[in-house]
């Protein structure tokens, strides 16, 4: 009596399960439970209105877990449950596709998705004599197969089972540093041209980062484009251009380190690139620090150069001990 009791209860529990698993719900309560439990909505009748916390989103269930389309490999973690019945084991595929399981040995299972591979292990539980009906249920517990390579500016390797989308992804690998762009490529098996997905200047906000990525793809990251700094900065070298904020001149100078006495304030060169032509715009980066003159938004590949005026690089390299012994010798000759 004990024992059949206990079955009814690990049944109950296993049905309660496997609909939440399916559903993302608690499993319905019927009779005297009702009235004491939350109980989920009953198949076609209207639903609920929506309790508590309304803007709750919750995770798809094939996040966690591998759905039956999923294929399995040599390395994945897997677990063979009969339904109703006192058989689960915990198995891993070998290195040559097959797991070991009880009553009927060796079982090749690479390469099959996890539906097949339930009807394989069905028959051969049947065949042997073992069960009449035996319902056998896969869950993938753990696979190293499933994932996907994040390059680039950011290196990650992302557990994918079946699906994530491109911002869960790239959230998981540290998400989008400044250096890096915020148009990414998709290489998936099977695709002869990469996927490009231009993610706009926020990835929070951003519907192209819905975009469903899936076990084995490779996301590129290129670096984001760059202003180089020239001349009279205490800095030279390229500075990222963050394509979630506009980069303006005084942002640059300072990003720089600032400017260096010896520069020709007047005679800044704003040097941009159009098609395949070059031009040249000066700015007095003086009147623009003073609140004088506008300060220029810098777009990809421009070039800031500040020439040096060579009497002022005299002075600095001289110091202040040097000017002051070049006066007193004029004034000596002068006098004399």
């Amino acid at each position: 009596m004990t024992r059949t009791f206990a079955a009814r209860v690990i049944a109950v529990a296993l049905i309660a399960f496997c609909w939440t698993a399916v559903t993302g719900q608690a499993l319905p309560q019927t009779g005297a439970q009702a009235g004491t439990l939350d109980s989920g909505p009953l198949p076609g009748a209207a639903p609920a209105q929506a309790a508590a916390s309304p803007t709750t989103q919750y995770a798809n269930p094939s996040m966690l877990y591998p759905g039956e389309d999923f294929h399995l490999d040599p390395g994945d973690l897997i677990l063979v449950h009969v339904f109703m019945q006192e058989y689960s084991q915990t198995v891993r595929l070998g290195a040559d596709g097959s797991v070991h399981l009880p009553f009927i040995g060796s079982v090749p299972l690479q390469g099959l998705t996890v539906r097949a591979a339930q009807a394989l292990i069905a028959d051969r539980l049947r065949a042997g004599g073992f069960y009449k009906d035996p319902e056998v249920t896969i869950q993938v517990l753990d696979t190293v197969n499933g994932s996907v390579l994040v390059t680039g500016e950011v290196h990650s390797i992302v557990p994918v089972s079946t699906e994530r989308s491109l911002r869960e992804v790239l959230l998981i690998a540290g998400g989008l540093p400044a250096t890096a762009s915020h148009t990414v490529k998709i290489v998936r098996p099977g695709m002869a041209e990469p996927i490009v997905i231009d993610l706009g200047t926020d990835l929070a906000a951003s519907s192209t980062a819905n975009f469903p990525v899936k076990p084995h793809d490779i996301i590129q990251i290129s670096r984001a484009s760059v202003v180089y700094v020239l001349g009279a900065f205490a800095r030279q070298g390229a500075v990222p251009l963050d394509q979630a904020t506009p980069l303006t001149l005084l942002q640059v100078a300072s990003l720089s380190g600032g400017i260096n006495f010896e520069g020709r304030y007047a005679d800044l060169r704003l040097i941009r690139t159009v098609g395949t032509e070059r031009k040249v715009v000066k700015v007095d980066i003086k009147k623009v620090r003073n609140g004088r003159a506008p300060d220029p938004v810098l777009q990809a590949n421009d070039i800031v150069f500040l020439p040096t005026d060579a009497m002022k690089a005299t002075m600095k390299n001289l110091g202040v001990g040097g000017v002051l012994g070049i006066v007193s010798l004029l004034y000596a000759i002068h006098s004399f």
